[in-house]
């Protein structure tokens, strides 16, 4: 297999292109839905199990897609990038986040992983130079608040552990550090060529659990089995290409702003798939969310300049990035 530059550069955001922002709302919905097939799949499968299944499938997938779009390999210069965030982002985050929410209910849990699109902003300007306007640092601000109050709503329902609160803190982590590790690989590859070689490294990285997926299988319950392909093939092929997509057209910062949409949505898709009637202050804190998600994505006007991000990154990918995997 050769190394083929199939990327394209595209055309800077002007506000009116329709195809990033659509490519971030259905990541957003894809991840919501993922807490609903982990609740199912966590029952029969033990993290590492979980994390290899689902990246196994999700691998297999993206792999027969670039097959079938005969892209190749990306460039060298974009393989840091794609170990880097294969190892934390594929990797590292789904075993801990699977395994640290069982340690805690899953309030703290999700008050805790909301720290991860913070991080990412402070990440993405500390290291990728990118800024911190007004609008996105108050929509974060009104989301994790709303998070906070989701969380706080939805604790009391399960154990907590200081364990199981370290392990959330260190999935947020891998994943902010994953997300901005990953942008600089954009540049040299396409969302598809990034996506799968990330997905691949996070599958041998999890190849430690076969054993346990191999034993788990056999006894799990179709349902579970079904509920772990899902995950792959939906939540983390499709939804990690289409994140990488609409990454690869705007900020870390504003990108991981977007992921404070998946609290209202997980609320939402609870209420109506497990029947489990949300509280009036958990509606509330949902809202709050997706208000912010709103403020952020909205953009000041400069003197003298027109609305809209810098023009794009250098050729090899799209321009001017948010996550999680769930």
């Amino acid at each position: 297999m050769t190394t083929t530059p199939t990327a394209r550069p595209a055309a800077p955001d002007t506000g009116r292109d329709w195809r990033a922002p659509a490519a971030a709302c259905t990541t957003v919905l894809l991840w919501a839905s993922a807490f609903v097939s982990i609740r199912s799949a966590g029952e029969a499968y033990s993290p590492g199990a979980l994390a290899l299944g689902r990246l196994l499938a999700g691998t297999l997938t993206l792999g027969v897609i670039l097959l079938l779009r005969r892209e190749g390999l990306p460039s060298r210069a974009a393989w840091p990038g794609i170990i880097g965030s294969g190892l934390l982002w594929f990797g590292l985050y789904m075993v801990v986040l699977n395994w640290g929410e069982q340690q805690v209910d899953a309030g703290t849990a999700a008050m805790i992983v909301n720290v991860g699109p913070i991080l990412m902003a402070l990440l993405g300007a500390k290291l990728l130079g990118e800024g911190l306007p007004r609008r996105l640092l108050t929509g974060m601000s009104v989301s994790f608040a709303g998070a906070v109050v989701v969380g706080l709503s939805m604790s009391g329902h399960g154990s907590s552990s200081v364990l199981g609160v370290l392990l959330c803190l260190l999935a947020a982590l891998s994943y902010a550090g994953g997300v901005v590790i990953q942008k600089p690989a954009l540049r040299h590859g396409s969302p598809l060529q990034i996506t799968t070689f990330g997905c691949l490294i996070g599958t041998v990285a999890c190849l430690p659990f076969t054993g346990a997926l191999v034993s788990e299988a056999a006894d799990a319950p179709l349902s579970a089995t079904l509920n772990m392909v899902y995950l792959g093939v939906f939540p983390t092929a499709l939804a990690f290409t289409t994140w990488a997509y609409a990454l690869a057209r705007t900020t870390a910062g504003r990108m991981g702003a977007t992921t404070y949409a998946v609290p209202a949505l997980v609320v939402m898709m609870s209420w109506l798939l497990l029947d489990e009637v949300p509280a009036l202050l958990t509606v509330a804190g949902g809202l709050l969310c997706l208000a912010g998600v709103a403020v952020s994505r909205t953009r000041g006007r400069t003197r003298g300049a027109p609305a809209g991000p810098a023009p794009a990154d250098p050729p090899a990918e799209a321009g001017p990035v948010t996550t999680e995997g769930r």
